[in-house]
C-alpha cells in the first residue's frame, strides 16, 4: 500500500468515527430528555399555533341624545349569532338591552367552543364620542360581533351580528341601526329606565322592568315617541346610530 493510499484510508476511518460519535451524542441527548421536557415542547408548539391576531374596533355614537352603555365585542367562528330578527332574544341579550349589563352575555359567549375572545368596555359613550377596544381572532375564528344598550330607552341596543373580519391591512367600516330586544314594553318612563341623571327624570333612572306588553321578538326600534317621560326632541334618533370600524393591528 502506498503512502497516499494509507493517508486516504486513515481519513475515511476518522470520518466514520466522527459520524458515529455524533450519532451517539444525539441518542444520549434524546434519552436524557424526560416526558416533562417533551410536554413543554408540545405546549410551546400549541401556544405558537394558537396565538391570535390583534384587532382594534372603534365604535362612534352617531345619535344626538342617546348614550351607549359598556360595549361588548366577541370574535368567533362563522355561524355564531347574538340574535335573529323576528325571534325572541336570549335572556342574556335581554339583560344587556334592558340594563346595559354585559356580564351575562359575556359569560354565555365565553363558554362556547366556537368563540375565541370576549371583551367588555367600561363607562358610557356620549353622543359624537368614540371608544376603542382590542380583541384577538385567529384561523377559523374570523368573525366578530358587537353590542351595547342605548340609554335612555327601555330595551334598545345596537349590534354587529357575526360579520367576517377584514383581511390583511384592510379596515372595515360598518353601521348599525337601533334594534328593539322586544323583551320590555316601551313605556318611556323614568321608573323603567336605568342609567345616570337624565334631564327628564330629575336624577338617575329607576331601572324597573314594566310587566307585560313587550313585543316578544327582536325588531328595528321605532324610536322615542313621548308617551312617557322621555322627550322625543331630545332623545329620538334616525338610523344608523353607531359606526363601527375594525382593523387588524398586527
Amino acid at each position: 500500500m502506498t503512502k497516499r493510499t494509507r493517508s486516504v484510508a486513515l481519513l475515511v476511518s476518522l470520518t466514520a468515527l466522527a459520524a458515529f460519535s455524533l450519532a451517539a451524542l444525539a441518542r444520549n441527548l434524546t434519552s436524557a430528555q424526560g416526558p416533562g421536557d417533551q410536554q413543554d415542547a408540545n405546549l410551546l408548539g400549541t401556544s405558537a399555533r394558537e396565538q391570535g391576531q390583534q384587532y382594534e374596533v372603534t365604535i362612534t355614537n352617531l345619535t344626538r341624545g342617546q348614550q351607549f352603555t359598556p360595549i361588548l365585542v366577541a370574535s368567533h367562528r362563522e355561524g355564531v349569532s347574538l340574535f335573529k330578527l323576528g325571534e325572541p332574544v336570549s335572556p342574556q341579550l335581554a339583560t344587556l338591552a334592558e340594563e346595559g349589563n354585559t356580564a351575562p352575555l359575556a359569560a354565555l359567549l365565553s363558554g362556547m367552543p366556537a368563540v375565541r375572545d370576549v371583551v367588555s368596555g367600561s363607562g358610557l359613550t356620549d353622543p359624537g364620542k368614540s371608544v376603542t377596544l382590542t380583541f384577538e381572532a385567529t384561523g377559523a375564528f374570523d368573525h366578530f360581533s358587537v353590542a351595547a344598550m342605548l340609554i335612555p330607552t327601555n330595551d334598545a341596543f345596537f349590534a354587529i351580528n357575526g360579520v367576517e373580519l377584514p383581511r390583511g391591512n384592510n379596515s372595515l367600516t360598518l353601521f348599525s341601526p337601533a334594534y328593539d330586544a322586544g323583551s320590555e314594553r316601551n313605556d318611556e318612563l323614568c321608573a323603567s329606565i336605568p342609567g345616570p341623571s337624565f334631564t327628564e327624570c330629575g336624577g338617575p333612572g329607576g331601572g324597573g322592568a314594566p310587566t307585560g306588553g313587550e313585543e316578544g321578538f327582536a325588531h328595528i326600534h321605532a324610536g322615542i315617541h313621548g308617551i312617557g317621560n322621555l322627550m322625543p326632541a331630545r332623545r329620538d334618533w334616525r338610523n344608523p346610530v353607531a359606526r363601527i370600524i375594525v382593523r387588524r393591528m398586527r
